[in-house]
């Protein structure tokens, strides 16, 4: 009888768990297999009749295509850049916002509040309305100055985007960042005011060794939503011009959707997986290393 309720107790939680592991199986494992599938098949919809079974022609073409390393170091320096703007001005406006003042509360839901904005809806502002070379605000400011607007889109593409994902990803960097800043211990930064540290003085030996931890969760989850910046590029330059605001994402995006060539497309899918996967867990053991 006791033998029966152990098996009964430990089949419950097995019970239980079996919706979400099957919905994970679904929404991930199914997927997966069907991309390793695709990926090793000729697989173009233009040439239905040509299907057939091509081991890893597909990973070969892809990797020997001319947009891609350009792909490549244009995803890792959007990557880089991005990453180092919202790290820098997020940590910076969140110590000058970190101390009392009137409407502090208006100003942190105001400085929060770009990161709700759909990415597709960011870049069409930043097209419209901040680079555009006739009517935009920076345009205006330009002439304002006696100097020649500048096309954004068409000379600094790349750039463009990285304004445009910084501007969005900014806010997220702050909030983690003033959430941590609200454990600093003020009886400790106090004291060391009173020993004579300078602000600077504070910062590099207090604030920043508090702020490891959170530095490093920014840098991670962005650096790991950041490789498949897509919406942008796709709104505002579509990869271009030629090739000067490709990423990693669009490349495979090009060969699915406008050669609609889903061999290649898979193989480039599962290459990105793979160079996500080794920066997630160089990521993960540099936190690590953080949290001991």
């Amino acid at each position: 009888m006791a033998e029966h309720t152990r098996a009964g107790s430990r089949s419950l939680p097995r019970l239980l768990m079996s919706p979400a592991v099957l919905s994970l199986f679904l929404w991930m494992i199914v997927p997966l297999v069907m991309t390793i599938y695709f990926s090793v098949m000729r697989y173009n919809l233009m040439q239905p009749d040509q299907a057939g079974f091509v081991g890893l022609e597909n990973y070969s073409y892809f990797l020997t295509d001319p947009d891609f390393w350009p792909s490549i170091w244009n995803t890792l320096l959007l990557l880089g850049s991005v990453v180092v703007i919202t790290v820098v001005f997020g940590l910076a406006i969140a110590l000058l916002i970190n101390d009392p003042f009137p409407g502090q509360g208006l100003v942190r839901i105001l400085l929060i509040s770009p990161f709700f904005v759909m990415p597709t809806v960011n870049a069409l502002m930043w097209k419209h309305m901040m680079m555009n070379p006739v009517y935009g605000w920076l345009a205006q400011v330009w002439t304002f100055f006696g100097l020649q607007p500048i096309d954004w889109l068409t000379d600094y593409p790349l750039l463009s985007i990285i304004i445009m994902v910084s501007w969005q990803w900014l806010p997220f960097a702050c909030l983690i960042f003033m959430t941590a800043l609200q454990s600093m211990d003020r009886e400790q930064l106090e004291a060391a005011g009173m020993d004579g540290a300078t602000y600077f003085q504070k910062l590099w030996y207090l604030y920043m060794p508090h702020m490891a931890r959170s530095i490093s969760v920014v840098i991670m989850i962005e650096v790991i939503f950041l490789l498949s910046v897509f919406a942008e590029i796709v709104t505002t330059t579509n990869g271009g011009p030629g090739n000067a605001s490709t990423n990693l994402a669009f490349l495979i995006y090009k060969q699915a959707l406008l050669n609609f060539d889903f061999g290649v497309a898979s193989a480039g899918a599962l290459l990105a997986v793979v160079l996500a996967n080794i920066v997630a867990v160089f990521l993960i053991r540099m936190i690590g290393k953080n949290l001991d």
